[in-house]
């Protein structure tokens, strides 16, 4: 039992069994913390009154609204036991129980590409939006109306299954709203990876930032290239506990002296495997953005194919945490390696944005190589950031021949940004606000509010191992994505934000769940709703029935008091 009285462990049970009375009841209009509803809505009125969902519900929609609709009903049939109707039509009769969804084209101001409303009356529920991805959003909505038990995968016998009354208008202030996750240090299943993307799309979260490669895996089968899977995603063994050998934040540890566990570790998704993620999250309005880290933290691409390197020397993947001196060469066929690589992973991954890291790219070897000190001068340049800046330069070149955006960590402006490139700002705010101010767009990921690998609370005593951070909740909630300093056209370059998951320290997908949530339902209110509704206080109010949620959803959240 995660909670720690027992009464919250009741008020757990009644919210799940949807057994409170200000939700089963009829009567009164329910207040803006019965109903729970995360991120916030723009405008949220309740009602008196409820929606009973039963057996003879039947679901209408225009005909551009059927598969939308469709998958209301799947979502609804495991804990209901109601294989409801889905019918198509210009109007839903009369005086039944009716859940109407509606494409709306006069709506496209008001409400733009993911907007809805959403009105829940005794024998109707209504949800009008411009598109497909606004009426997905009103199901998520209507899912979080309805009792947490909703989110169960079998029947779930007793329940009253009842919306409260509610009229709701929303729209999410930012168009980029991810959240990211690391299987290079740790793999995760596919599996996992499945159920993460349900979570976004439950908190209307429409990006997932899938990073494939590091020094200590390579995760994605690569068909021209094999041994990048073969041999690239498994090492021989990984670093027991901390381990980290980070300069810039002087995290450093005399390497000679740690610990290993000898178990092999490893795993990679087939293009198979890739292409059914993205059908899955694009199903759910999800984007799946891919990153291929160069030219640092290549370790494991380098261990399949040593000419990559610098050294040409044949090294292991990598078995420690943090940066590493392995890193690219700057040679022709070094390039043409990588844009074939880009090349299979745009045939997979139809994102408009392709992800190249260019963070923490140790130039150690760069400096001290004869061959890589020629090519600095052969192409005139000044030293190794610009060394660096040219090996971006040439990505974003062969991206944009495709028809697709380059975007890497903020670290891709030093030596000069690329023409076409996206910067994800991680170290602070301010790379963000400089990329924005010289007209390039921006998705803030400051590690201060966005890293949810730090741990929770500052007593760490009770916590899994986690990086010697610390970012809780409140924190999360807190974030502000466009800086003050910005004008309001500098500030339309800033598309939105990002969570970030590194798993470093994170082996299993339950203690990966574990650092997310209920953090990650903070991020999500950060990134949807507007700055003047967002209220800490409500969000702790609506807090338990998320949790609620999560329980259902077999989710292993970190407990709050």
């Amino acid at each position: 039992m995660r909670f720690t009285s027992l009464a919250s462990a009741a008020l757990l049970a009644q919210l799940t069994l949807g057994a409170v009375p200000a939700l089963a009841q009829t009567a009164p209009a329910a207040t803006e913390a019965t109903l729970g509803v995360i991120p916030r809505p723009q405008r949220l009125e309740p009602h008196a009154g409820a929606f009973t969902l039963d057996a003879r519900t039947t679901i209408w929609t225009d005909a551009a609204s059927a598969a939308t609709g469709r998958q209301l009903a799947r979502f609804l049939e495991p804990a209901t036991g109601f294989t409801l109707a889905v019918r198509s039509g210009s109007a839903a009769p009369t005086g039944e129980s009716v859940i109407e969804l509606h494409r709306d084209p006069s709506l496209a101001k008001r409400l733009g590409d993911e907007g809805y409303q959403l009105s829940v009356r005794r024998g109707r529920v209504t949800a009008r939006a411009t598109s497909d991805a606004g009426l997905f959003y009103a199901v998520q909505t209507m899912r979080q109306l309805l009792p947490p038990a909703v989110f169960r995968d079998a029947p779930v016998p007793g329940v009253r299954w009842t919306m409260p009354a509610v009229e709701i208008e929303d729209v999410p202030r930012f168009a980029w709203r991810g959240a990211h996750l690391d299987v290079g240090r740790h793999f995760m299943p596919k599996e996992f990876v499945r159920k993460y993307i349900d979570l976004l799309a439950l908190h209307k979260l429409n990006t997932f930032h899938w990073h494939l490669t590091d020094d200590q895996g390579w995760r994605l089968e690569i068909r021209k290239y094999p041994r990048l899977t073969q041999v690239g995603a498994w090492r021989p063994a990984t670093v027991k506990g901390f381990g980290f050998v980070v300069p810039s934040m002087k995290m450093n540890v005399d390497t000679t002296k740690l610990a290993y566990d000898s178990t092999r570790h490893g795993g990679f998704y087939t293009q198979d495997d890739a292409r059914e993620i993205v059908a899955y999250a694009a199903a759910r309005h999800v984007t799946v953005v891919p990153e291929i880290e160069m030219p640092g933290h290549a370790r494991a691409a380098i261990a399949a194919y040593p000419a990559l390197g610098v050294t040409g020397d044949t090294i292991p993947v990598g078995t420690n945490w943090g940066i590493t001196p392995y890193i690219l060469n700057a040679d022709e066929s070094t390039i043409a390696f990588m844009q074939d690589v880009l090349g299979e992973v745009m045939e997979i991954f139809p994102s408009r944005f392709i992800h190249v890291g260019g963070d923490e790219a140790d130039k150690a070897f760069w400096k001290t190589n004869p061959r890589i000190q020629a090519r600095i001068r052969e192409l005139g340049l000044k030293d190794e950031k610009e060394l660096q800046s040219w090996f971006i330069k040439r990505m974003d070149t062969f991206l944009a021949q495709h028809g697709r955006r380059l975007v890497g960590w903020d670290e891709i402006l030093e030596g000069g940004l690329a023409p076409g490139a996206t910067v994800m700002s991680w170290r602070g705010m301010q790379g963000g606000a400089t990329a924005a101010k010289s007209g390039h767009d921006v998705i803030m990921a400051p590690m201060k509010w966005t890293y949810l690998d730090h741990y929770q609370v500052s007593d760490r005593s009770r916590e899994p191992l986690a990086i010697p951070l610390i970012t809780p909740l409140d924190t999360v909630y807190s974030l502000e994505p466009v800086p003050a300093e910005l004008t309001p056209a500098e500030a339309r370059h800033v598309l939105g934000a990002q969570a970030q998951l590194w798993t470093e320290l994170i082996a299993t997908p339950k203690q990966a769940e574990y650092m997310l949530f209920p953090r990650l339902a903070a991020f999500a209110e950060a990134v949807w709703t507007p700055a003047d509704r967002k209220d800490l206080a409500s969000f702790h109010a609506r807090l338990p029935r998320e949790l609620a949620r999560l329980d259902a959803l077999d989710v292993n959240y970190r407990p709050t008091p």
